[in-house]
């Protein structure tokens, strides 16, 4: 799931307020607002009902991976044009690192959306939604430190590259 597709925004951030980054919630230090994970949250939610709630498997199985910019763009969110221009700015290595823990929670759900597709016994959906949840729940948490500034979660290697293209793209 690549976020090529993110090209679609024309806001520029010069001079962007303070305020209306935090209206957006951006965060200001890495650029990149938290309102993604709502996308992995609400399907998270609807695994872990699921053993009570059968019914959500349909939910579930009509739910569609979504990178960043296309959640933001098929959002109804005032600021989303700033929104993925801030995503477009941000750091390199920290949207690679956000990317690739997103890429891998939409492989996890694809896989997991398709088992339910199967005709499953009520027990093995359970099952299936609770491991699949439980799975997810520190890689969304490790997306928020992310987004919110904890760059440990960033590689070395991912860092040294990004200081690299930074020095041609001067």
């Amino acid at each position: 799931m690549s976020q090529s597709a993110c090209q679609i925004s024309t806001v520029g951030l010069a001079g962007v307020d303070p305020a209306q980054l935090a209206e957006s919630n951006i965060n200001p230090s890495t650029w990149l607002a938290t309102d993604f994970l709502n996308h992995f949250n609400e399907v998270i939610m609807l695994l872990e009902m699921l053993p009570s709630a059968p019914e959500c498997a349909e939910d579930i199985i009509a739910w569609q991976p979504m990178t960043y910019c296309e959640h933001f763009a098929a959002s109804r969110l005032k600021h989303r044009d700033l929104v993925i221009a801030a995503y477009e700015a941000a750091d390199p290595a920290i949207r690679g690192t956000l990317d690739g823990i997103a890429d891998n929670m939409n492989s996890i759900l694809i896989a997991a959306r398709d088992g339910l597709k199967l005709g499953l016994s009520s027990r093995t959906m359970a099952n299936l939604a609770v491991e699949v949840a439980w799975r997810l729940k520190p890689m969304v948490a490790r997306a928020g430190s992310l987004i919110n500034g904890d760059l440990a979660e960033i590689s070395p290697q991912a860092t040294a590259q990004a200081a690299v293209d930074a020095l041609f793209d001067a």
